[in-house]
């Protein structure tokens, strides 16, 4: 648990959401270099919660450990308007089974092909 969270929790108080999805969010944008967008969805221009130069990324968390997410159809619909919103040609959705669990990604199978044939292509070098 992070700093912070067993203050909370002692006081009888719940740790907000947002800390969780901040959290995260850093975590994303560290792992793929590119950078979080605060209060994202909040404003007319700023849209996804990690930038990098090609991907417009959804993160999504748990506040607490889980042994299932339920991934729903909008998540894909929304972020696939706002990469366009954003000129961005790739999404992915970043989800994770609660705090201080690895992170995973969902590509469409489009990009998973290209994905492949890269990987055959470098493997073959």
């Amino acid at each position: 648990m992070a700093i912070g969270y067993k203050k909370r929790e002692r006081e009888g108080e719940k740790t907000p959401t947002r800390v969780y999805s901040k959290r995260q969010e850093t975590q994303i944008a560290k792992a793929t270099g590119g950078s979080r967008q605060p209060n994202s969805g909040a404003t007319p221009w700023a849209k996804g919660d990690v930038k990098t130069s090609q991907f417009l990324l959804e993160a999504k968390t748990k506040t607490k450990a889980s042994e299932s997410i339920s991934i729903k159809k909008e998540w894909f619909e929304k972020n696939q308007a706002e990469a366009i919103f954003m000129g961005k040609p790739y999404t992915a959705i970043v989800f994770n089974f609660g705090p201080d669990e690895p992170n995973h990604y969902i590509i469409d199978e489009d990009l998973f092909v290209r994905l492949m044939e890269y990987l055959q292509e470098d493997g073959s070098k």
